[in-house]
């Protein structure tokens, strides 16, 4: 690469990195800001630190509670998610019939559907049930999150040798035993860039648990930001210490995993 394009390559990074980076950085100053200040000049740095946001916004967050629901749902969510995507990607790689690239069809067409085109309907059908609680957001995490997760095992599990497997088979192991023993320890990669991505996802996720279990006690970490924004008055000052508090753990999730990620996504992109 020429010297001149591996600048103007470092420069357009660097450029994009700060444009895409710049909102959370306004959201960071600005926690640290009274609300006068935020008001009055959004954009410059503060006066001076106010780190009473902070006590204030954990206090209103009822943060050890509102922190375990989240996590609560988010790990169950995505352990469920892991498991059952990879075991159902495992049978559709390995079963060589029509019904199985049928299937394999009809996962892929249902991350084209909006969330949003089934929203009434199914909050309407979930109720009848009597599944408005945090069991009943969980199935709904697995069923909208399933089919991007199969997909991506999908692609991974065809770089399996299909002979470790026979040898399984020939040595007494059951299906069973093969998958857990023998496929899945060799997703390690793939498992922990979905696990990621569905982490990300679910944690971050404000409109279906909004719509399932948006009642005292239940509620999950953007579900409780949303109440410094009233009626008449809005909390700009709690509002982004409460949104910093509740990226902190993703991104120091994120962070740690990143390897993993990158190695997961080349993994599933060689064949």
């Amino acid at each position: 690469m020429k010297k001149g394009t591996k600048i103007f390559l470092t420069v357009l990074g660097t450029v994009l990195a700060v444009i895409f980076l710049m909102p959370i950085l306004i959201l960071v100053i600005n926690s640290f800001k009274g609300q006068k200040e935020i008001m009055t000049n959004i954009l410059g740095l503060p006066q001076a630190l106010n780190f009473n946001n902070y006590t204030q916004a954990l206090q209103k967050l009822d943060f050890a509670k509102t922190v375990i629901n989240s996590l609560a749902i988010t790990v169950i969510s995505s352990a469920l998610l892991m498991l059952l995507s990879s075991a159902c990607a495992w049978q559709l790689v390995r079963t060589k019939t029509k019904l199985s690239g049928i299937l394999y069809l009809v996962f892929a067409s249902a991350m084209l559907i909006p969330f949003q085109c089934v929203m009434l309907p199914l909050v309407r059908w979930m109720s009848t049930l009597g599944l408005m609680s945090r069991p009943g957001l969980v199935f709904m995490y697995i069923g909208f999150g399933g089919s991007m997760s199969m997909i991506l095992y999908h692609g991974f599990i065809k770089n399996i040798p299909l002979e470790l497997e026979e040898a399984a088979s020939l040595d007494g192991a059951s299906a069973l035993q093969t998958f857990f023993m023998v496929v899945f320890p060799l997703l390690k990669n793939s498992s922990i860039t979905v696990t990621i991505l569905n982490v990300m996802w679910i944690w971050n996720d404000f409109l279906l648990p909004s719509l399932i279990i948006n009642k005292n006690g239940m509620q999950t970490l953007p579900l409780k930001t949303y109440l410094f924004f009233g009626q008449y008055s809005r909390r700009w000052d709690l509002a982004t210490a409460a949104l910093v508090i509740t990226i902190i753990p993703i991104i120091i999730f994120y962070l740690t995993c990143q390897k993993q990620i990158m190695e997961g996504v080349t993994e599933g992109a060689v064949k």
